[in-house]
């Protein structure tokens, strides 16, 4: 088998295009990613409450915009930095607080995100390949996912795009500006998810030493210079929050010293990799408390690693479908360089997205720390962008045996790779997976008879081609735009009964065992028999969160009527999580991934003479505070912040708090998650209040009056 070998040097500029039909169908393309990402958008309500209270409460105090607060009282922050915050912030101050001005601000990166994508690509390999990749991108299940949430993801890929565009150009004409702007890209994409952005640095770095065209020395400058405009760019805001005087500012949340950099290197940083990550949540896996009570799970408390770990049941159905195809075209469109010249601009492309999937891959495959299937959306962009290069110059070269013969063996792996992942939903559409498969064998075949190619026959294997391809996809995809998110784990879901798709949050929640492989009888959260559930919660008929039957949405995750842990139809909490009996949207006051839900009369009673107090409530655990602060518009003190595993604040200093008459209620149902138990502050607190203070049950949920 021989490949013919394209040794032509490549145009710094994209030719124009032939006729307005590109750009008539990039708007279309453009339009129908808007719709689909806007579309239903508010179903999901508040999506993560964590990051929804942030923006409110980055609306109301510029304070708590530039550190990223979790209320506007400024108590503690979120545990990442600010800047998707900073963007809702701002879209709540103008079109103020909805569920609408806290998603649609990603919506638009989604969609930006695809417009940038098929900038890049197009400007190396033409317009059907820049098409293909933003349509590739737009229909990827993970990207209409996190593009339809309120995480920082969205914002995150967008600025990792926008470095390679920027590292392309200067591979193009040499000049130091774009590596300037790389590296100002990249480091506002640290302010978006710390380390996570750190990512694509290898990736960027390796192609830039490869193709950039000044010599060697040069080079290796241009490339100091993009880090110190990196550090810049980042810097300036890790060391404002490090200047600034600690007791006039937030404690800095999922740290344990109150320190920015503890938080970079640690809980955001070196602790993802190996697993040793203090104040996370207690995994009873290796487990050490410290004197905050914050536990530090092991390596491993997060499952199996390995190099299968991207194509296992919870983020197959995500980002796997192209990636074993992807690196077919990987390897063809280097070979298809052949010799060209060093700075050769279409290598370079294949380089830099090649090594950002290897390398981001990689780091997922085997990282032990805490991981969630929807991380895998920052490998979206790179597998996109492979499918539409390689994709169009195998193309280009199907006069070549060799050239055929890889397009077919790509195309088959695309079939196979989708029959196992529908296979996985078998409820889902099970018409879908013998299409794919029927039309994967005929563009196989198609692709090895060279007159098939040719004539009208070439839009019928294209058209089949793109079907083997996107079908899967688009279908999961089609059903994220019509299923609510709202919890603190979005995940990709199938609307039947045994096809969900979820993280496994290996955790005591309340004294609920999650994320077990299976269960036996009697195990809570589970289907009849305490069989494993395919979201991995089993355990027996009428057990507390499980479902008497096979029969509705999202087996395994909801309850029978009434009883422990469901919602008082029986239906599924949004988190899968549980909730207490009567709770209108799971627990009243949160469960750990998802927000509290108050009721009327107890919204009412917290904005009673909210004026008079620096927070209206405190409770433990973020998220147990935001759904109070949302409800009211108020500030509400999350103690011990996300996991209330931080000792923020200490007993002394809620005391103190409590003597000022600075807080008004606290609110009892949020648990400290870490491994130190009573030794936890929250946990200190918590005893404190129930000793000192008189019990109110409100809507079905515990308060203390710290007033009285």
């Amino acid at each position: 088998m021989s490949i013919t070998v394209d040794r032509s040097m490549e145009a710094a500029q994209p030719a124009a295009p032939k006729s307005n039909r590109e750009y008539w169908a990039l708007a279309g393309l453009l339009l129908a990613t808007a719709v689909a990402y806007l579309w239903n958008l508010s179903a999901s309500g508040w999506a993560n409450v964590f990051y929804s209270a942030a923006a409110q409460a980055g609306s109301e105090s510029w304070k708590a915009f530039f550190f990223g607060s979790s209320d506007a009282a400024n108590s503690i922050t979120v545990d990442k930095p600010p800047a998707s915050l900073w963007v809702m912030a701002l879209s709540v101050r103008v079109f103020g607080l909805n569920s609408w001005s806290i998603l649609v601000p990603q919506a638009l990166m989604g969609v930006a995100s695809v417009a940038l994508l098929w900038a890049t690509v197009r400007r190396y390999f033409g317009g059907a390949a820049g098409l293909l990749a933003g349509l590739v991108l737009a229909l990827t299940p993970v990207a209409v996912l996190m593009f339809r949430f309120n995480n920082p993801d969205a914002l995150l890929v967008l600025l990792m795009i926008a470095a390679v565009w920027a590292l392309l150009r200067g591979v193009e004409d040499g000049r130091t500006r774009w590596l300037v702007l790389t590296g100002a890209l990249v480091g506002l994409g640290f302010l978006t998810k710390q380390l996570a952005a750190m990512l694509v640095i290898p990736p960027l770095a390796l192609t830039y030493l490869i193709a950039g065209p000044p010599k060697l020395g040069k080079r290796i400058l241009q490339l100091f210079a993009a880090l110190g405009a990196l550090v810049v760019s980042a810097g300036w805001w890790v060391l404002a929050v490090e200047l600034w005087p600690a007791d006039s500012r937030p404690w800095i949340g999922g740290s344990q010293n109150n320190s920015i950099l503890e938080l970079t290197l640690g809980y955001n940083g070196f602790g993802r990799l190996n697993g040793i990550e203090p104040g996370s949540v207690g995994m009873g896996a290796s487990m050490s408390g410290g004197e905050s009570g914050g536990g530090t799970p092991g390596p491993g408390s997060w499952g199996g690693t390995g190099i299968t770990r991207l194509f296992d049941f919870e983020q197959g159905g995500h980002i796997t479908w192209l990636v074993p195809a992807t690196l077919i075209l990987l390897v063809a469109g280097l070979v298809l360089r052949g010799r060209a010249a060093r700075t050769d601009l279409r290598r370079a492309s294949f380089v830099v997205w090649g090594s950002w999937l290897l390398v981001t891959g990689l780091v997922f495959s085997y990282m032990e720390g805490i991981f969630h299937a929807y991380y895998t959306v920052a490998l979206a962009p790179a597998v996109a962008a492979l499918v539409g290069a390689g994709s169009v110059a195998l193309w280009r070269h199907r006069d070549a045996v060799g050239a055929r013969i890889v397009a077919a063996v790509t195309v088959a792996t695309i079939a196979v790779t989708a029959w196992i992942l529908l296979g996985r939903s078998a409820d889902f559409v099970p018409w879908l997976r013998w299409m794919v498969v029927v039309a994967g064998v005929v563009v196989a075949v198609a692709m090895l008879v060279p007159a098939a190619l040719r004539g009208r026959g070439t839009v019928v294997v294209i058209g089949a081609a793109l079907f083997t391809g996107l079908a899967g996809p688009a279908a999961y995809a089609a059903d994220q735009v019509t299923s609510a998110q709202t919890s603190g784990l979005p995940s990709v879901m199938t609307t039947t009964a045994n096809t969900r798709s979820v993280p496994s949050v290996r955790a005591q929640v309340d004294g609920e065992t999650l994320g077990a492989p299976g269960g036996a009888p009697g195990a809570p959260g589970g289907r009849p028999g305490g069989g494993p559930s395919p979201d991995g919660m089993g355990g027996a008929p009428g057990g507390p969160g499980g479902t008497p039957g096979d029969g509705s949405p999202r087996a395994g995750m909801g309850g029978v009527p009434g009883g422990p842990g469901g919602r008082p139809g029986g239906g599924p909490s949004p988190d899968g999580m549980g909730g207490a009996p009567g709770g209108p949207g799971g627990r009243p006051g949160g469960g750990m991934m998802s927000g509290s839900t108050p009721g009327d009369e107890l919204t009412a009673l917290l904005r009673t003479d909210a004026d008079n107090f620096t927070w209206v409530a405190a409770t433990v655990r973020s998220n147990a505070a935001a759904g109070y602060q949302l409800a009211t518009e108020s500030p509400v003190m999350p103690i011990g912040g996300f996991n209330g595993t931080d000792p923020s604040p200490t007993l002394e200093q809620f005391q103190q708090y409590v003597a000022e008459s600075r807080i008004h209620y606290f609110i009892a149902g949020g648990t400290d998650q870490g491994g130190g138990g009573a030794r936890g502050t929250a946990s200190q607190i918590t005893e404190w209040v129930q000793s000192e203070f008189t019990p109110v049950t409100v809507d079905g949920v515990t308060i203390y009056d710290l007033t009285q």
